[in-house]
Parts: C-alpha cells; structure tokens; sequence
C-alpha cells in the first residue's frame, strides 16, 4: 500500500468535506437524534459506500480515457462550474 496516496487522499478529502452539504445534513441529523451513535453510522457507512463507487468508477474510467484527460476534463469542469456560479448566481 502506498501510504503518501492514503494519507494524501485522506487529507485532500478531508478538507473538501469540511463545512460541505453532507457534514451539515449528518449536523442536522446529529441535533434531531437521541442516537448519536446510529446517525454516526448511517453517515460514514453512506460516505464508505460514495468512496467505494466512486475508486471503482474511477479505475474503470481510467482503463477507457488516460488520466491526464481525465484530470484537465475535472480541471476544466472545476472552471466552468466556478463561472456559472459568479455569472448566475440563482439569487431572486
């Protein structure tokens, strides 16, 4: 195993998840609950399961497009998300 991937993964995502929709909604949860323990659960099991789909997805897509395409489509996607969002910004 490599342990600089693992750590380097585990901090990048670590980071993105911090204040993101997924740690408000399990906050939420969490406030509603008496069973802090089962939303736990619920929350990190959903998580597992996303990361799981997502390195199987993503090893299958890589035996179909080299991976500095798929890096500049992310890249450009990033972008373009990141334009739309200050262009339209869906206020009423």
């Amino acid at each position: 195993m490599d342990l600089k991937v693992m750590f380097t993964t585990f901090g990048m995502i670590f980071l993105a998840e911090l204040g993101d929709k997924t740690q408000l909604a399990t906050f939420a949860f969490a406030a509603e609950s008496k069973t802090r323990l089962a939303v736990f659960l619920g929350s990190a099991g959903a998580l597992i399961l996303t990361s799981l789909l997502a390195v199987l997805f993503g090893s299958a897509v890589a035996r179909l497009i080299p991976p500095n395409y798929i890096k500049m489509g992310a890249g450009a996607l990033f972008v373009i998300l990141g334009l739309w969002m200050l262009l339209f910004p869906g206020g009423k």
